[in-house]
């Protein structure tokens, strides 16, 4: 179960480090939305590692609960956060699938008047400016995770901690590497992939250039289900490049993602955040996400107007696992086809469509109609976010001759204790893995 959220008590004042909602377990709705294990308004400050949902989700049930101090994180992370908030709530309003009943505010988790009023309290800080109050001061650093992702550095009580929030695999398509933090006394770290090596991630653009090239061949479709936020512009800016420089065969590409086109917009307006490789690029190539064959299809009739486009063509679309959004409606015209490929470039959890489709099941149900597979379906490994268990690790040793405790969180129990263990095993230092409102005194 993820859903990171953080608090960090001194004698002088109380923060959190995120305010995500839970997901990933059954008992996932009654925790987002029961009560805080403390008193929101106690709370001073909220620094926020970066958009995603499970770091970000529960800031408004944070505002309904009287929360009215600050909300800290950079200009990227704040603009990636509203069209992600605004989504979740339309997913909650609308029934996350298409047997469930729609909702009313009475049973979400928040409304648009709690939108407006948690962005009233945002405020954007650059990587690397210092804030001071109180008896403590706080540093974003970049996590190199997903657009605007930081590490929080924390300074208090004449200790230095650490938050990592997530940490980006290296290398990325877009950012750069995570930056390197020295004499940590403290450091909090996550573990979505405390116990596992990312393979292939030198292959992942060959792979997704391979099945361009065979789709072409075939007369098929390309079906990718990609996450909205990185993974879509990853996708995108692999494809321009590939398509510039001649490599792949010109065919349509369509977006077809509301989300995924208003996260594009904001990455657009970001360049500064580019690793310098691609900020070169952009340079000469101002238009990373956006070419010649590429649409954008945001609304129904749009997205039902790809039918009518004769392959080849690619089309990326939500969710990112197959457990909703558009790619259900796509997966069921062209799983039958034996001349399209569905390409999977992302983690895939245990029963969702796309990890049953991994593992060879050849019949599936999708809005209750039986499909025959015969598409083909591929893996490209490597384009994943998060650091694997041997990036984590090197980042735990930069520290490790100032280290006196490191606290994995953030992860299944099995990939936590197991980093954990890695890191007393190899390292030396003590090191835990903490249980839902465990509470630790750092002395």
């Amino acid at each position: 179960m993820t859903g990171a959220c953080h608090l960090l008590e001194t004698s002088q004042t109380k923060i959190l480090v995120d305010c995500g909602m839970f997901q990933g377990k059954d008992c996932c709705p009654e925790a987002n939305f029961g009560k805080f294990e403390f008193i929101p308004e106690e709370i001073d400050k909220v620094f926020i590692t970066h958009a995603h949902i499970d770091h970000i989700g529960r800031l408004p049930r944070l505002i309904q609960e009287g929360f009215k101090g600050k909300i800290h994180s950079t200009p990227a992370t704040k603009d990636l956060a509203r069209p992600l908030l605004e989504d979740a709530l339309m997913l909650a309003r609308r029934g996350i699938t298409p047997e469930k009943e729609p909702s009313t505010d009475a049973e979400n988790l928040y409304t648009e008047k709690d939108l407006e009023t948690l962005f009233s309290l945002w405020e954007a800080i650059e990587y690397g400016q210092e804030m001071d109050f109180k008896n403590m001061k706080v540093k974003f650093l970049n996590s190199g995770h997903i657009l605007g992702s930081s590490l929080v550095e924390i300074w208090a009580g004449g200790k230095h901690l650490l938050f990592t929030g997530d940490l980006g695999n290296i290398p990325s398509v877009l950012l750069p590497s995570p930056e390197k933090v020295k004499d940590i006394d403290f450091l909090i770290i996550e573990s979505a992939y405390g116990e596992r090596i990312h393979k292939e991630v030198e292959q992942r653009v060959f792979k997704l250039e391979r099945a361009v090239e065979d789709v072409a061949a075939r007369g098929g479709s390309l079906l990718i289900p990609a996450f909205a936020t990185e993974r879509t512009q990853d996708l995108l800016h692999l494809l321009n490049e590939m398509m510039l420089f001649k490599r792949i065969p010109d065919m349509p590409v369509f977006v077809d993602s509301p989300l995924a086109i208003k996260i594009t917009e904001v990455f657009e307006n970001y360049p500064s955040y580019y690793k310098e490789e691609i900020k070169d690029l952009f340079r000469k190539h101002p238009n990373l996400f956006k070419f010649k064959k590429l649409r954008f299809t945001e609304s129904v009739a749009e997205s039902k107007s790809i039918n009518g486009v004769p392959p080849p063509k690619i089309i990326i679309a939500g969710s990112g696992m197959m457990t909703g959004g558009r790619i259900l409606h796509h997966a069921r015209k062209y799983l039958a086809d034996p001349n399209s490929i569905l390409l999977i470039v992302g983690y895939q959890s245990r029963h969702s469509l796309g990890r049953r489709l991994l593992e060879g099941e050849n019949i599936v149900k999708i809005f209750g109609e039986e499909i025959m597979v015969r598409a083909e379906t591929r893996l490209a490994e490597g384009f994943s976010a998060h650091a694997d268990s041997e990036q984590l690790f090197s980042f735990v040793r930069e520290s490790r001759d100032t280290l006196k405790r490191v606290f994995v969180v953030q992860g299944e129990k099995e990939e936590a204790e197991f980093f954990a263990q890695m890191v007393k095993d190899r390292l030396g230092i003590q090191a835990d893995a903490p249980v839902l409102y465990q509470e630790f005194e750092i002395k």
